[in-house]
């Protein structure tokens, strides 16, 4: 996950799951940002991703957007098995 993503979503109410997701991520210095690597079931990536919604709003800064933009890819790039929501 960017870490333009995370810090967006450690401002927001999470459920226990997400947070847990969040809180117990590890933080990868990518050149002047970083990753934040979590490890968790599909389902609560697809709901992060559902709550970083606001970042495809025009209000978002563009580096937001994008970060928004390839979590996104790389959530759908995931099995299609994995992409069936419960």
């Amino acid at each position: 996950m960017p870490g333009k993503v995370a810090d967006f979503l450690r401002k927001l109410e999470l459920d226990a799951a997400e947070r847990a997701a969040i809180d117990q991520g590890e933080k990868v210095r990518r050149g002047q940002g970083y990753t934040l690597r979590i490890t968790a079931v599909p389902a609560v990536h697809r709901a992060l991703l559902d709550r970083c919604q606001p970042l495809n709003d025009t209000a978002a800064i563009p580096a937001q957007r994008k970060a928004r933009r390839e979590y996104a890819n790389r959530i759908n790039a995931l099995p299609e098995a994995a992409n069936v929501r419960p």
